[in-house]
């Protein structure tokens, strides 16, 4: 995927990542994640890195740079069906700075453009419900820990 920039936030970018980049990008997810996992009792950086790990997929994989600097990730995989938004992480240290919304704004420009639907899947309790719920994402399905989300496509 080639490097995204926007008119609207030029400070913003969207890259490729690559193979080499798993363990920056597993610090960013320990970090975005660990206070709403500390809250369920579920902070565990062994079973992070496997689930990452799992799933770690560079080719539908982008950082996300902030005046050029790693804040973030986003996996985006395309499904028969949908699109998977796998993972979007904003290191805290950048959370409240609408770069969350940018990206998510990015990724559902992509999937209009396909007219394919996006699904996400958030953790019970964590602030990113809202955050979804808030960009047209709709409740579909709730299990011991998660929330399963789908926006519709347009």
């Amino acid at each position: 995927m080639p490097p995204v920039n926007h008119p609207d936030r030029p400070d913003l970018a969207l890259t490729p990542a690559g193979d080499a980049d798993f363990e920056s990008l597993l610090a960013l997810r320990l970090a975005a994640m660990r206070e709403s996992l500390e809250k369920l009792g579920r902070f565990d950086p062994q079973r992070a890195r496997e689930r990452l790990s799992r799933g770690y997929l560079p080719a539908y994989t982008r950082h996300i740079l902030n005046r050029g600097e790693l804040v973030g990730f986003v996996v985006l995989v395309p499904r028969e069906n949908d699109w998977l938004l796998d993972h979007l992480y904003v290191h805290p240290s950048a959370q409240g700075e609408g770069i969350g919304s940018w990206v998510l704004g990015q990724v559902l420009k992509e999937a209009d453009a396909q007219h394919m639907p996006v699904s996400v899947t958030a953790l019970k309790h964590s602030d990113a419900n809202r955050f979804y719920l808030r960009h047209g994402f709709v409740l579909q399905a709730e299990g011991e820990w998660d929330l399963y989300y789908l926006r519709s496509a347009r």
